[in-house]
């Protein structure tokens, strides 16, 4: 396990800020007033607020990249591999709802990064559409609009980082289970 870092520290407490004030109201100096330190201290760890905004987006927007890569080339089925991308909607979101947070409400403020995050993000959304495709194709899933489901599941997976951490009686496991019959449940053939 990586040992975490100043920086490392710098960008969950910036994340945590993000989440509950939105990024834009959060300064560098309320960053380091959480932290204990002066402000100044912050530029010896990074340059600017953007500069904690894109690790936070970029670093989860290809975690997730990478954890679809692996299950799209995995020889799952269909409804496995949706399974699969409801589990890892969950395990990434219990290990960071404040960075999620920031993916789903701050993406619009990233800078230099905003086309290589949308880039991530079509795609994502893209191979995502193209497994239920698959799945309709194959009569593993219902015929109805696949975007439709695909938007559905996507909702729901994207605000998991507000209702997971009231949830601590709930195993990660137990709610990707249940998550993943709930959701696929009705488009199961």
């Amino acid at each position: 396990m990586k040992l975490e870092t100043r920086k490392d520290e710098l960008i969950k407490t910036a994340a945590i800020l993000f989440k509950e004030k939105g990024y834009s109201a959060v300064t560098m100096r309320d960053i380091a007033t959480a932290m204990g330190i002066k402000a100044a201290s912050l530029y010896n760890h990074i340059s600017s607020k953007q500069e904690i905004l894109n690790e936070i987006i970029i670093s989860l927007a290809e975690e997730f990249t990478k954890g679809l890569e692996l299950i799209v080339n995995s020889d799952k089925s269909n409804l496995d591999k949706l399974s699969q991308i409801i589990t890892l909607h969950v395990t990434i979101t219990t290990n960071n709802t404040s960075g999620m947070a920031s993916l789903n409400n701050d993406w619009m403020h990233l800078e230099d990064q905003l086309e290589y995050y949308l880039e991530l993000r079509n795609n994502y959304e893209k191979t995502f559409l193209n497994i239920i495709n698959q799945g309709v194709k194959s009569s593993e899933i219902k015929k109805v609009n696949p975007e439709i489901i695909m938007f559905s599941m996507l909702s729901t997976l994207r605000s998991l980082y507000l209702w997971i951490p009231n949830k601590e009686d709930s195993s990660e496991n137990d709610i990707a289970n249940q998550l993943s019959t709930i959701l696929i449940q009705g488009i199961n053939k």
